[in-house]
């Protein structure tokens, strides 16, 4: 999809991918973290079996809506930092390595696939996607205790999993 389509369709105007754009490198993007799995279907899925305008263009023998951006690195990289733009310090945060939050990347990620989805929705798909989506986890995601509260957009500091003793042998009755 051209840069031009990519605007019409909602994406970024102007934004042009770097020339990395390699096998090897979007296979370690769309990897994500070690530990992080995806935590929604593939967003292809998700647009082509959405309802409303994608549902629609099926019917009309048009092929269904590709994503604009092939993974969350790049709805991050192209539509959330040049669009989302805060002032660092005080009650926004960011780490520059944000994709080493686990947390960031989960929330990161279901921003992307809702946007995907939304940005199809004749009329008010986007501004749902403002009020129930982004403007709920902006908060969180910059928020003085999100996940980038120890980060600057200079130092990644590495997040620290809370700390849990295991509970007792049968404290908890195996539900499955």
């Amino acid at each position: 999809m051209s840069t031009e389509q990519e605007h019409e369709a909602g994406g970024t105007a102007d934004v042009r991918l770097s020339d990395r754009e390699e096998p090897a490198y979007a296979e370690r993007l769309t990897a994500g973290p070690p530990g992080v799995t995806t935590e929604a279907p593939g967003v292809v899925a998700a647009v082509n079996q959405g309802d409303g305008a994608a549902d629609a263009l099926e019917d009309d023998d048009e092929p269904a809506p590709e994503p604009v951006f092939k993974n969350v690195e790049e709805f991050v990289r192209l539509r959330f930092l040049p669009v989302y733009v805060r002032p660092e310090g005080g009650q926004f945060r960011w780490c520059k390595e944000w994709w080493r939050h686990a947390e960031a990347v989960s929330r990161f990620q279901a921003l992307w696939h809702a946007w995907e989805v939304l940005r199809w929705e004749a009329g008010t798909g986007m501004a749902v996607w403002y009020r129930d989506h982004l403007d709920f986890q902006m908060s969180i995601l910059l928020g003085d205790n999100g996940p980038f509260r120890e980060c600057t957009s200079r130092r990644h500091q590495d997040p620290r999993p809370l700390p849990a003793d295991p509970a007792p042998e049968g404290w908890f009755e195996d539900e499955w």
